[in-house]
């Protein structure tokens, strides 16, 4: 008999890359729903955060569907999350973009802040430094995958604590270095976007249903 697949709510907030999300999670092996019903929301194996444009447009969305209750719901009952690209950058305290502070999630301490770079975007395919046992790049740590963005988080201040299982974070550089993918308890996030990120997309999506 074969094993149901996990349930994965895409959270619909009128942003983000929303179709081709779904299809990667798809051929990740999940059965995906784009919903902001908070029933169905609360009761998925996993819940995706999507992201892109600014991060007020992002947090007005979020806000809107009280989304920031939702993912602080799951959280607290170890339910797991994962944001990709604004959808991480939603995540930390706070974001200043184009001289406009943004209150953010604070799921995380730290401001998203315009990199320190050439030229913006950050635009293309970049190899990332994770972790020997991260769990999202397991099998793809030499992989490389695909960013869209000018803003990122380029501090990570959480102190190891030493009950608690230490937080997994990886890297890349554009200019300075930034947080690539962060693995925090239930709480994941990835700056890039793997259902653009071809064939190692796909696996860290795998990676993370399976951990579902």
């Amino acid at each position: 008999m074969t094993a149901p697949r996990p349930t994965v709510a895409l959270l619909d907030y009128g942003l983000g890359n929303v179709h081709s999300a779904a299809k990667a999670l798809e051929a990740a092996g999940a059965d995906v729903t784009l919903t902001a019903d908070r029933a169905t929301v609360m009761e998925a194996d996993g819940l995706v955060v999507p992201g892109v444009g600014s991060m007020a447009a992002c947090m007005a969305g979020i806000q809107a569907i009280r989304g920031g209750e939702l993912i602080g719901r799951r959280l607290a009952g170890t339910r797991p999350v994962l944001g990709i690209c604004v959808g991480m950058q939603v995540l930390f305290t706070a974001g200043e973009e184009g001289g406009v502070h943004t209150n953010a999630l604070d799921e995380w301490p730290g401001t998203v802040r315009r990199l320190k770079a050439d030229v913006l975007p950050h635009m293309g395919w970049a190899e990332v430094e994770a972790p020997e046992d991260s769990q999202l790049f397991a099998g793809i740590r030499d992989e490389r995958f695909y960013f869209v963005h000018s803003y990122a988080a380029t501090e990570w201040t959480i102190e190891p604590h030493p009950r608690m299982r230490q937080p997994r974070v990886t890297w890349a550089e554009h200019g300075e270095r930034f947080l690539a993918a962060v693995e925090n308890g239930p709480l994941s996030a990835t700056q890039f976007h793997p259902e653009k990120s071809g064939e190692a997309g796909i696996r860290l999506l795998t990676n993370w249903v399976r951990g579902l």
